[in-house]
C-alpha cells in the first residue's frame, strides 16, 4: 500500500474514488434524462424554454409550461435528492478516509452507500412500493452519519 492517502495506490481511497464516481455519474446523467423527458412530453419549466422545440421540428404551441407532469417531476425530483445525498457522501467520505478506517469497513460503508442509491433511483423512477424508497433513502443517510462520526470522533482526539 501507498503511504499517500489520496492516491490510487491507497485501497481505501480507491474504493472511495471508485463509489464516488459511480454515484457521481448516476447524479449527472439524471440532468440530461429530466431534459430528454421534458421534450418527449413537450413539458418544459419556463416559458422561454418552448421555443427551443423548433430545433426537433415541433411547434412551440405543442409545447406547454407544467409541473404536474409525473414522469419528468419524478426523474427531477430523483435528480434533487442525489444532489441532497452524494454530494455530502463525497464530502464526508473525502474526510472518513483521513481517518484511516480499514480497507473491510471503508468498503461496507462506501458499497452500502451506493447500492442505497441505485435502489432509491430504481424505486423513485418505478414507483415501488413504499417503504423501499424511504428505507433506502434512510440507509444511505445512516452511511454518511457513520462516516461523519468518524471523522468527528477522530478529529476530536487529535485536538
Amino acid at each position: 500500500m501507498s503511504d499517500a492517502i489520496f492516491s490510487l495506490g491507497n485501497p481505501v481511497f480507491a474504493g472511495f474514488a471508485f463509489h464516488s464516481v459511480a454515484c457521481l455519474s448516476k447524479t449527472v446523467i439524471l440532468g440530461p434524462l429530466t431534459t430528454m423527458k421534458r421534450f418527449a412530453t413537450m413539458t418544459f419549466s419556463n416559458e422561454e424554454d418552448k421555443v427551443v422545440v423548433r430545433a426537433i421540428g415541433q411547434s412551440p404551441k405543442d409545447a406547454k409550461v407544467d409541473f404536474r407532469n409525473d414522469s419528468v417531476e419524478r426523474l427531477r425530483r430523483n435528480h434533487l435528492n442525489d444532489m441532497e445525498n452524494v454530494y455530502p457522501f463525497v464530502l464526508t467520505g473525502f474526510f472518513y478516509v483521513m481517518t484511516r478506517p480499514s480497507l473491510d469497513s471503508a468498503l461496507l460503508h462506501f458499497r452500502i452507500f451506493t447500492i442505497s442509491r441505485f435502489v432509491h433511483m430504481l424505486a423513485y423512477q418505478f414507483a415501488l412500493p413504499q417503504p423501499l424508497r424511504a428505507t433506502a433513502f434512510s440507509v444511505g443517510v445512516g452511511i454518511i452519519f457513520s462516516m461523519a462520526y468518524k471523522v468527528l470522533s477522530t478529529a476530536c482526539s487529535a485536538l
